[in-house]
């Protein structure tokens, strides 16, 4: 049984998921019922919580 010969285009891919995963924002679970907390007050909308949090208004 042979193996497939790695492309470069594959090398790219795997390259890019590395970055992907080592720069995503981590929270921790305190962190994560602030940022709740902090919607559920509604001093500022959801949108611009999430924009000073920098994360997705779909991930709140």
């Amino acid at each position: 049984m042979s193996k497939k010969p790695v492309t470069k285009k594959a090398e790219a891919e795997k390259a890019v998921k590395d970055i992907r995963r080592a720069t995503r924002k981590v929270h921790s679970a305190e962190e994560k019922i602030r940022i709740v907390l902090a919607g559920l007050r509604g001093e500022d909308s959801i949108a611009e919580l999430c924009r000073r949090r920098g994360i997705a208004q779909s991930l709140y």
